[in-house]
């Protein structure tokens, strides 16, 4: 009998590690200090801050502790990415380049440049598989871009893009490029300088760390426009009283990644491949989305046709998951990732984002495949199977968008 929900739902937020939550204590009750006060208290903080910026330096494999920004997350350092990286580089009427399937808030900051600053955007399209070919990057760079923003890895569908190909078409030209790595870091598989990004968002809720902290790796040498402005923190960068156990936990999670004091990646695709295998085999039709091999170890986002994925997951209470329609509240439109890969709004419904983690049991493997086959053959039919398909999927979105 199953007493609480299998949690299969890592993508969306990790459970905080125990072993985080003990870092983080101290910072929560007797060390209390600002880490700006000139006293006891205050250093105490101050030097804490400083040690876990050197296990966000190592998690990313950055060269020191000038690089790493503290943010609220990762939503807030993508936006001072890529808001404050193409204003210092041309404050109006730039030229900036994205893909379709980049997470909502890449996308939003995107359209802030393009809204108030004057700038055009192209939207790279991508395969069926969720890949951004580097040749389509080269082809729709003009003369006045400025920065290129392509995700390291997918949060719908886990797919790793090809980034240090696509750094070779950028850095010759001076163009910055900017990745979303919020998904990837987790795993151990975001390295800055062999990927050759400029700047990786970051968020620690992502690798087991606390919610509302995060950071933007900047390579030395590049100037960005602050976003927040004020007291000077973060060296002018982004104000604000740090928040101490936040960044407490969010450098215990890193350091727990480079120190191998959690189960390897390989331990998590060995359980995803299990789960993938024993659905396919169960339930006909079904099939996988993202690339076979280059995805998110823990990553697992499944079509089942003729079956609504929200009414499977309301079918199957003990399984924590999400769909991977992503619809706007009120708005009933479906994922723009998968439509960029070409699947129908039918299809789209009928998606299914099963994402394991570092507590992802075997056991839980077994029940899932029992509780989604007995679901999915109760015979959940999508609600409009004879709306009219999509038109056919570009990997060039269009023309660039003008303000």
């Amino acid at each position: 009998m199953i007493t609480k929900p299998i949690y299969l739902d890592h993508q969306a937020t990790t459970p905080l590690d125990e072993r985080v939550l003990e870092a983080m204590l101290p910072y929560l009750t007797s060390q209390y200090g600002n880490p700006s006060s000139p006293h006891a208290y205050g250093r105490v903080a101050a030097r804490a801050v400083r040690t876990a910026r050197r296990h966000v330096v190592d998690l990313v494999g950055a060269k020191n502790e000038l690089e790493i920004v503290f943010t609220s997350g990762a939503t807030e350092a993508n936006h001072l990415a890529i808001v404050g990286a193409a204003l210092a580089a041309r404050p109006s009427g730039g030229h900036i380049i994205t893909t379709a399937i980049e997470h909502k808030a890449v996308l939003a900051a995107c359209r802030r440049l393009v809204e108030h600053h004057g700038y055009t955007l192209t939207r790279v399209g991508v395969d069926r598989h969720g890949r951004v070919h580097p040749a389509d990057i080269a082809a729709a760079l003009a003369p006045n871009t400025v920065l290129v923003s392509v995700m390291h890895a997918n949060n719908e569908i886990g797919t790793l893009q090809r980034l240090a190909a696509i750094a070779e078409i950028t850095a010759p030209r001076g163009i910055l490029l900017h990745t979303d790595a919020a998904q990837s870091a987790g795993y151990g598989l975001l390295d800055v300088a062999g990927l050759g990004v400029d700047l990786a968002s970051l968020s620690a809720h992502k690798l087991h760390g606390p919610k509302g902290i995060g950071a933007l790796y900047l390579r030395g040498g590049i100037g960005i426009t602050a976003q927040q402005t004020g007291g000077g923190q973060e060296r002018g960068l982004r104000a604000g009283t740090p928040n101490v156990p936040a960044i407490v936990g969010f450098g215990a999670a890193a350091r727990l990644i480079t120190s191998d004091a959690v189960p390897p990646p390989r331990r998590l695709r060995f359980l995803r491949d299990r789960l993938q295998n024993g659905l396919l085999a169960a339930i006909p039709g079904t099939s996988v989305n993202g690339h076979p091999h280059r995805r998110l170890p823990g990553n697992l986002s499944l079509t089942l046709p003729g079956i609504e994925a929200v009414e499977l997951l309301d079918r199957v209470p003990d399984i924590a998951a999400s769909t991977g329609s992503a619809c706007n509240t009120g708005s009933g439109e479906p994922s723009h990732v998968l439509t960029a890969i070409g699947l129908t709004r039918a299809q789209a419904r009928a998606t299914l984002r099963l994402s394991l983690g570092r507590t992802t049991t075997d056991n839980d493997i077994v029940q899932t495949i029992d509780l989604v086959t007995r679901a999915a053959h109760s015979n959940i039919h999508c609600s409009s199977p004879t709306e009219p398909p999509d038109p056919p999927q570009g990997r060039l979105c269009g023309n660039p968008i003008a303000r």
